[in-house]
Parts: structure tokens; sequence; C-alpha cells
């Protein structure tokens, strides 16, 4: 998974090249809450003709697509070149039809828990062959659960991110992705939140403003000296072929060790 995804409003195509050729390592190309209504066909369109055209940048291309118009909505986004789609408010009927229309195309799907539905059926979402892994949409789930975000909810809103890390890993997909900010002049927050994802077990994160990608993506890249500790971990354990050894430190070294170094190497973009 991409560590950094950046929102492309559909209703602005002269930023596509530009967002597709920044720091992000993918990029989204909205047609659900960016777009109004009396525009999606507008929307649809330059979306389908940019995606069907050569492209500059070396980012993924996503398209979120709205439940509502599912058909429309993937009728743009099904392209060669597409790496996947994130499908707001998702739900299983959702996630179902949209690997229907999907077919055959080599198109990777991401469901964005926005519903309380959605966060006690995530055994159920995980069922779709299709979806890699789950993202949060946390207004509209705090709303649906009628949790006001303040100070002291804070610990109850963590519990539920922690719920849909644990619910990934036990569906066996891929970490899920963190929610964004809106407030993106505040870069101090967004520094110390993303932090906080990755330590509760995210690997990916939004962005709704270019300038929140180089936020996320040093923060999912491991330290220099994290993947130096990690490599000789592995390379202990290997030498004692799966038998008890110690670390450089003394410390005892077991599987359980060695996966997180592991875990750690997998993240190293080479």
């Amino acid at each position: 998974m991409p560590r950094s995804f950046l929102y492309v409003p559909a209703v602005k195509p002269a930023l596509f090249d530009k967002a597709a050729s920044g720091p992000a390592d993918a990029v989204i190309l909205d047609l659900e809450d960016a777009v109004p209504l009396a525009q999606k066909d507008t929307a649809r369109t330059d979306v389908a003709q940019w995606l069907d055209r050569p492209r500059k940048g070396g980012a993924q291309v996503w398209v979120r697509v709205t439940p509502e118009f599912l058909a429309e909505d993937l009728a743009a986004a099904n392209r060669p070149g597409v790496t996947g789609i994130i499908v707001a408010k998702c739900s299983t009927a959702s996630l179902t039809e949209a690997d229907e229309r999907l077919g055959d195309a080599d198109i990777a799907m991401v469901g964005l828990v926005e519903t309380a539905a959605a966060l006690r059926g995530l055994t159920d979402l995980a069922s779709s062959s299709r979806l890699v892994t789950v993202g949060i949409g946390e207004v509209d789930l705090l709303a649906d659960l009628r949790i006001t975000r303040a100070a002291d909810t804070e610990h109850v809103v963590d519990a539920i991110r922690a719920d849909i890390v644990i619910g990934c890993a036990a569906a066996g997909l891929e970490a899920p992705i963190a929610p964004t900010s809106t407030d993106f002049r505040d870069l101090d927050a967004f520094v110390t939140t993303t932090a906080h994802f990755v330590h509760m077990g995210f690997r990916s994160r939004t962005a709704v403003h270019p300038g929140q990608v180089p936020v996320i993506n040093d923060a999912l890249t491991p330290a220099a000296d994290d993947v130096r500790r990690a490599v000789r971990l592995v390379d202990l354990f290997d030498r004692a072929a799966g038998g008890p050894t110690v670390d450089d430190d003394g410390r005892f070294v077991d599987e359980a060790v060695v996966r997180g170094a592991r875990e750690i190497l997998a993240r190293v973009r080479l």
C-alpha cells in the first residue's frame, strides 16, 4: 500500500497532472464529496478523459466512488492504469456490486468505514477478494455513532480506530488507512497525529493538501537506525536457524521480535 494518498477534487482536472507528479505515493481523484451533484457528469467525463491519456508522474491513481452512483462512477474509473477504487460509505452490498462491475479489471478496492454497520461488519466486508484494506471516514462515522469529537472523547475515538486496526489484522487485510485532517494549515498537529496513527498500527494516511504529504511520507518511512537494527535481527535469527538467540544488547530474540523487524524492512522504499 502507498504511504500517502492525496485527494484531488474531480472538478479540478487542471490539478491532476500536478498531483500525480508530486511527492504523494498515490492520488485519489474524488468523485464523491468534492463534486456537487450538478457537476457529477462533467467531473466523470474529465476523469475518464484524463485516465485515457498518457499520464505524467509516477503516483498510483485511485478514484473515490459513491455507492449511490456506483455504475456511473465506475464507468469513468474503470480504465487501464488505475490502481484501485475507494468506495465511500462502503457496505457489503456496495463492495459486491463494485467487484461485479469491475469484472476482470486488475483494480484493487478500499472501503471507507463511515457507518456503524460497516464498523461492526468488517469481517463481512473482508469477504470481497478485491478488498485490500479499509480506511476511516471519521466525520461521517462519528456522526452515525452520535459521538462528539472533543478532548474528553478522544479515547473513545482511539478505541474505534484500534478496533479497525484489529479487524484488518484479523481478516488478513493490509493495515488500514488513517484518516486525514482538513486543518491543513496546522502541520505541527498533523505531524503529531500522523506519528500517533503509525504507533497505533496504521500504515497509510490520506491528505487533502500537498503540504501534508511530506509529513505522511516521513512518518511512514522507517528510520535508518531502525532499518539497520531490523537487518541485524533478521540476520541473527536466520543464523540461529529459527532457534533461540540474543541481539547485540543481550535481549532474547524470538519469532515475534523478528516478525516486527521484517515488517519494518517490508516498508523500506527502494
